[in-house]
């Protein structure tokens, strides 16, 4: 961001109120620290040189950089673009337009007050100023006014301002990584945050050793259905669920005694998430079959098809593609009638499909334009089976970290991040955002036709992590 105006405009208050300091790169202090003090021109062509190897490091990596100096230098604007568009950052220039006879006066009561004649030069250049800037290649121009910085995929492009419709959410659980060595404690305290902080759901993985896209392998990762039992028994109203069960790793109709004895456990709260499995190097680290996907599908639908059988009355046989069964007995019977079954994926011919013909809900990711088409190609899906697409819930993942304000949102990744890993880095990478900005992000999913989004927060465990994005929650009631 290039702050563009005469000196005494306001442009160094300004830059502190909406950044932190190190993000700010200032020709004054840097005047200062190469020469007497801030008022030493003698300085400035040091200061300077200083101030562009200063951007160029900045920039190279990456990072949030503020250059606050008057900017009305049209040939150091150019140079600035062109660093920026080297490292694909976008440019912003703002511009400072209080005006000659409102800013006079401020420099008058100070004790080396800039000469009038040097100021009048400075309002002279920024009329010039205005006029050049729109055409130096900066990706917007704004003038002085409150400004919130966010990972690109924070706000969708034209995202409502506000909640559209009621937007429900669920909490998954997806890595243990904790400082506390009692994880039932841990995760019994967890659910009942979230039970109070208004999620519906709460959900773990269905894996036998943590993901590679989560943590490393030998990180801790509890069986879960067991420890679904265990939150089911620390909570009162929250629904529990996997997201999802890989239907290659158990036996089906044990699979369904599974949930139906936690839907029974937990008063009538199991939700259950199926998949067609997709982790080969896992089924074979445990002597796993892992058959082709053609036979996955099969084996899903034939799960699918069988489950409200087993969860019936009395003791149905079942013969399908993958397996049979002579006498589906399961009693005690679940509370629900049927448990919700939801299928996590996006596939638009197979998976979609099954979701159209057999699921209550389904579980899909992407932006909201991603997740808008989802939506159309499972209401031909529905059109097809003759089904009301209103029947099905499309839920979302989504990684979040969530602040109620920008400087609570520094101090969470500085306390989060790793020492080589940049504020800007780890905000991209766990799509960092306020209240505000989650509001218009889940507003556009809304609008998109997801209805719940489930979400993951990398600080679920430490204190006011779950309490903040409930403010997320109250913004859809």
């Amino acid at each position: 961001m290039v702050l563009v105006g005469p000196s005494g405009t306001g442009k160094t208050t300004w830059a502190h109120e909406h950044f932190t300091a190190s993000e700010i790169v200032s020709s004054d202090a840097l005047r200062a620290l190469v020469g007497i003090d801030e008022a030493d021109l003698m300085a400035s062509a040091a200061a300077f040189d200083l101030l562009h190897r200063i951007v160029s490091e900045r920039l190279r990596r990456g990072l949030t950089t503020v250059i606050d100096t008057t900017g009305l230098d049209k040939e150091d604007r150019l140079r600035w673009v062109e660093s920026a568009r080297e490292v694909e950052l976008p440019v912003y220039a703002v511009l400072f337009t209080a005006g000659y006879d409102e800013v006079a006066p401020r420099h008058a009561g100070k004790p080396r007050p800039i000469p009038q004649a040097t100021l009048r030069k400075q309002f002279s250049r920024m009329s010039q100023a205005v006029v050049e800037i729109p055409n130096e290649g900066f990706d917007e121009v704004h003038t002085e006014q409150p400004v919130r910085v966010v990972a690109t995929k924070v706000v969708p492009p034209s995202a409502p301002t506000e909640p559209q419709r009621r937007h429900s959410f669920g909490l998954i659980i997806s890595r243990f990584n904790w400082e506390e060595d009692d994880l039932g404690g841990q995760l019994a305290q967890i659910a009942r945050r979230a039970e109070e902080a208004g999620f519906s759901d709460l959900w773990l993985m269905d894996h036998f050793r943590q993901i590679p896209v989560v943590g490393r392998n030998w990180e801790d990762i509890p069986e879960a259905y067991t420890a679904l039992a265990h939150i089911g028994a620390s909570t009162e109203r929250i629904r529990l669920g996997t997201l999802v069960t890989g239907v290659t790793h158990r036996s089906p109709v044990v699979l369904g005694k599974m949930v139906a004895t936690l839907d029974v456990l937990t008063g009538g709260r199991a939700i259950c998430g199926l998949g067609a499995a997709w982790d080969q190097a896992e089924h074979k680290a445990y002597g796993i079959p892992f058959p082709p996907l053609t036979e996955r599908y099969a084996l899903l639908e034939d799960t699918l098809q069988m489950l409200p059988l087993l969860w019936g009355k009395g003791s149905s046989s079942f013969e399908g593609a993958t397996f049979s069964a002579s006498e589906l007995i399961c009693y005690p019977r679940p509370i629900q009638d049927p448990i919700p079954i939801l299928v996590g994926g996006g596939g638009e011919k197979r998976t979609l499909h099954l979701v159209a013909e057999y699921a209550d809900a389904c579980n899909v990711m992407g932006s909201p334009e991603e997740v808008r088409h989802k939506v159309e190609v499972l209401e031909r899906h529905c059109a097809d089976v003759r089904r009301d697409p209103a029947e099905i819930l499309v839920t979302n993942l989504h990684h979040t970290l969530v602040a109620r304000d920008r400087p609570a949102m520094h101090d969470r990744i500085h306390q989060l991040r790793s020492r080589n890993q940049s504020v800007e880095q780890y905000a991209v990478r766990h799509n960092a955002g306020t209240v505000e900005d989650l509001v218009d992000v889940f507003s556009a999913y809304s609008e998109a036709g997801a209805r719940h989004t489930i979400v993951s927060l990398p600080d679920v465990a430490l204190e006011g992590s779950i309490e903040t994005f409930g403010d997320v929650i109250a913004a859809f009631e």
